[in-house]
């Protein structure tokens, strides 16, 4: 099977040590970040205190932070709640205790008319939520790779898996970069894209196994090249039709859909476009390389076996 003149300029296999390196070293660049820097962890996973103001009417972030300067405090983090932003809650990493939050609700109370909720969030109950969702993404990757290895092989489950950490890694990077906060919002973004982006490695992997199965044989790279990239082109302007359109509708949650909203949509585009890069480039492409060395094996053992059995009858 022939590429047309148009599809053949898009040889992405071509390419595939580019876009190998490229993740490698943003990867890299991700890693030494995270072990130097380290990611903005919110009060969701350090021990800490959150006062909800209620104003009663519309306030921002910048009069709640004056309120507390007034008196002496300076919060971690402001985020604004309710319909009419009439909440404002803010953050206290390391916590507060009993003297100060009753001197905090007293300050607002007499602003506000009404007493801020203070809740306090201890180191043990953090620690809890941080290794739930290192379980979660742990229990949903080997659920993907039992799947993916019933549903096609072995090796589309590898690809997969690495395509997937490949997403999970990229977001962090690009949190450790700006310094985000990661909160319990920015997990179940995670959570998300793997679901995201494993869909469309399998319409990419259902596709390069339909063209597989029409080869009359596939015995070199070049063979499984030509249909990997076929299935490629073949894919891509779905892919690029879908994630716009979901990355249209992140984005207008990322602009619009106020404070609390923010990481949680941030972390959904920038895990929407890691998640169709990695579908096209790197697990389709770590799956032509492993097929490759897995029928070079088969060939070298049946080229084996063959000579053995040809030597009895020469003698």
């Amino acid at each position: 099977m022939k590429f047309n003149s148009e599809t053949s300029k898009l040889d992405f296999i071509k390419h595939r040590k580019k876009f190998f390196a490229f993740s490698g070293a943003f990867l890299l660049t991700g890693i030494i970040l995270l072990f130097t820097i380290g990611l903005n962890l919110g009060i969701d996973f350090e021990s800490g205190t959150t006062v909800d103001v209620l104003a009663g009417e519309e306030v921002t972030a910048a009069e709640i932070d004056q309120q507390f300067a007034e008196i002496g405090y300076e919060p971690d983090d402001i985020m604004l709640a309710g319909e009419n932003n009439e909440i404002g809650r803010a953050s206290f990493i390391g916590g507060l205790d009993q003297e100060e939050s009753l001197e905090i609700q007293s300050h607002f109370e007499d602003i506000y008319g009404s007493t801020p909720n203070v809740s306090t969030i201890t180191p043990i109950v953090g620690e809890e939520l941080a290794q739930n969702a290192v379980i979660s993404v742990l229990i949903a990757t080997v659920g993907i790779i039992i799947y993916v290895t019933f549903r096609f092989e072995f090796l589309y489950g590898v690809a997969a898996i690495v395509a997937l950490f490949h997403d999970a890694l990229f977001i962090l990077t690009v949190f450790a970069v700006t310094q985000m906060e990661v909160n319990i919002p920015f997990i179940a973004a995670v959570l998300t894209i793997v679901g995201y982006s494993i869909n469309d490695t399998i319409v990419t992997f259902d596709r390069i196994r339909e063209n597989m199965r029409l080869e009359k044989a596939v015995n070199t790279f070049e063979d499984i090249s030509r249909v990997v990239n076929k299935s490629l082109v073949q894919t891509l302007a779905r892919s690029i039709n879908t994630v716009l359109t979901v990355v249209f509708a992140a984005g207008a949650l990322l602009l619009l859909g106020g404070e609390g909203l923010r990481v949680f949509s941030f972390a959904l585009v920038v895990g929407l476009v890691a998640g169709t890069y990695s579908s096209l480039f790197i697990a389709a492409q770590l799956w032509a390389v492993l097929k490759s060395k897995q029928i070079a094996r088969r060939l070298r053992r049946e080229e084996l076996k063959a000579r053995e059995e040809s030597e009895p009858e020469n003698a």
